[in-house]
């Protein structure tokens, strides 16, 4: 539910004048995504006290179920066709402006008049390039067309910053994650986990040697499910089918010790999971501050395809007829396949915490999980069960609200809000980037080492 929309008196930041942020009675900007197949607009808000409101927040996604996955051409016409409509939209929910007021700060939108956004906020990357380039250049021509500034934003750190963006919200100011904080960003296309110690500071401690979660998740699901519950999102509908009552069927324990985190499983149908990256010799790889998720989902398809040989506890050669696959069997593999990859996500997080000096492990308070997969209820249960059973119950956990969980404008527009106060803007040449990485040491050099920054 949307935030009761709130009217500030304002101190407007013109193009012309530097004026501190922090001397604004309040910042309002118009948020654009289109990274991938999400269309979103949002309208933020941040108060004087950092609070914030957000006015509108609506997103399309494209239908791309007949392809099993993203069809960029199918993505970029929903693009195309959704962003004017949802700007129109949003355009009814910019605050209206006060009597008096500056004429300058103002919108006439049909017989209203409305505050003027102090900035647009659109993605820039890292994301489908020609999708990008919708969203960033409606952003630059609406920046033209208003007179203000632009701020093209990095996806991935919005994600990261996002349940920031929550307790402002929700006026809790001193309870969002303070940096340093650890970051697991995990959807269809990323699986990375950040040591986050400032805005722009972002360094990468693991990332996905071959698939992302969330597209290990999706595939399986398709696999698994009977045909027809294997609908999108194919995540949810895994999760959905493995609990279907919810976290009262979740009987989970988290391993206490390594060598449990490690060990195979087997199910009463002979068949178990093996741990990422364990069946390495000695499980030196098992260390390896890097995540593997494909040969999870080759176990999960091989058990789906062909028999299990229970004489000789190995894979048959025999394929599996129609119906030979029970919905109990299935919901088996859906809870295994889900505990396993939670449990090699969690993993990396305490490989990193544990090898850090206890001084430096202290400073570490916070892990955010955020994108797609963090709407999983079930990752959230693994999670939290993992660190306190080794003995970091007192990390706290950050999980956005599950409508904050995909890709959104309003962390878009949060996103962009930070940067402003930190002094940033974007040129007007600026151009999407379809690769981006957060870290300051990668070629790049990070957020703020590509062309088109200008600080203030």
């Amino acid at each position: 539910m949307l935030s009761p929309l709130r009217v500030f008196t304002r101190t407007r930041l013109l193009p012309g004048h530097h004026r501190i942020a922090s001397q604004c009675r309040s910042l309002l900007t118009l948020a654009i995504e289109t990274s991938c197949d999400d269309t979103s607009v949002a309208i933020v808000e941040k108060h004087k006290d950092a609070s914030a409101t957000l006015h509108f927040h609506k997103k399309v996604t494209a239908n791309t179920a007949a392809y099993n996955g993203i069809h960029p051409v199918i993505a970029l016409e929903s693009h195309q066709s959704s962003l004017a409509p949802l700007l129109q939209e949003a355009l009814n929910h910019l605050p209206p402006s006060q009597p008096h007021s500056d004429p300058c700060n103002a919108l006439h939108h049909g017989n209203t008049s409305r505050i003027k956004p102090d900035f647009i906020s659109a993605t820039r990357g890292p994301g489908m390039r020609s999708n990008l380039s919708v969203g960033l250049d409606a952003g630059k021509a609406l920046a033209v067309a208003w007179n203000v500034p632009v701020i093209g934003v990095h996806h991935m750190q919005a994600h990261a910053l996002t349940p920031r963006l929550v307790s402002a919200l929700e006026s809790k100011v001193s309870s969002g994650p303070t940096f340093p904080f650890l970051s697991a960003l995990v959807s269809g296309g990323h699986s990375m986990l950040i040591e986050s110690t400032g805005l722009a500071d972002h360094k990468i401690l693991a990332t996905t040697g071959d698939i992302a979660l969330g597209d290990c998740l999706d595939k399986a699901a398709r696999a698994i499910l009977p045909p027809h519950l294997a609908v999108p999102p194919y995540g949810r509908a895994l999760e959905q089918f493995a609990f279907p009552a919810g976290a009262s069927d979740y009987n989970y324990t988290a391993p206490a010790k390594r060598d449990a985190e490690l060990a195979r499983r087997v199910t009463k149908w002979g068949w178990g999971l093996g741990a990422p990256l364990a069946g390495s010799k000695n499980g030196s790889s098992s260390r390896k501050m890097i995540y593997s998720f494909s040969g999870l989902l080759s176990s999960i398809e091989r058990f789906v395809r062909f028999e299990y040989d229970h004489q000789n506890a190995t894979i048959s050669s025999r394929i599996r007829q129609p119906g030979d696959l029970s919905d109990d069997e299935r919901r088996d593999m859906a809870r295994e396949v889900m505990r396993v990859a939670f449990e090699h996500l969690a993993s990396r997080v305490l490989l990193h915490l544990s090898s850090l000096p206890p001084t430096e492990a202290a400073k570490v308070r916070s892990v955010v999980v955020s994108g797609g997969v963090a709407a999983n209820c079930f990752l959230r249960h693994v999670m939290r069960a993992f660190l306190d059973v080794r003995g970091y119950s007192h990390v706290e956990l950050f999980f956005p609200p599950v409508e904050l969980c995909t890709d959104n404008a309003a962390m878009i527009g949060w996103a962009g809000i930070e940067m402003w106060e930190a002094g940033w803007r974007s040129q007007l040449s600026v151009r999407p980037i379809k690769t981006w990485s957060m870290d300051p040491s990668a070629t790049d050099g990070g957020i703020l080492g590509v062309e088109g920054w200008s600080k203030v």
